[in-house]
C-alpha cells in the first residue's frame, strides 16, 4: 500500500540538514531537531489516519455501487405499472 512516509522523511531530513548546516548553537539545534521529529511523527500519523479513512470510505462506496447495480429496474417498472393500473 502506498504511504507518504518516504516523502515525509525526505522533507524532514532536509530540515535537519538545514539545522545542522546553519544552526551552530547546540542547544538551539537540539530543540529544533526535537521539533522536527515531533512534526514527522504527527505528519506520519495524520497521513496514516487519512489513508485508513479513505480506504474504508472507498470500500463502502464500492459496496453501495455493487448493490445499486443489482437492482432490477424492469421488475420495478412492472410493479409501478401494476400499481398505476389498479389505482385507476
Amino acid at each position: 500500500m502506498f504511504t507518504l512516509d518516504a516523502t515525509i522523511d525526505a522533507v524532514q531530513n532536509g530540515k535537519k540538514q538545514f539545522v545542522k548546516t546553519f544552526v551552530k548553537n547546540e542547544t538551539m539545534a537540539e530543540a529544533l531537531n526535537g521539533f522536527i521529529d515531533a512534526q514527522s511523527a504527527y505528519t506520519k500519523s495524520a497521513s496514516k489516519a487519512t489513508l485508513d479513512a479513505t480506504t474504508v470510505v472507498t470500500s463502502e462506496l464500492t459496496k453501495l455501487v455493487q448493490e445499486a447495480t443489482k437492482f432490477d429496474f424492469a421488475k420495478f417498472g412492472e410493479g409501478v405499472t401494476k400499481a398505476y393500473k389498479t389505482a385507476k
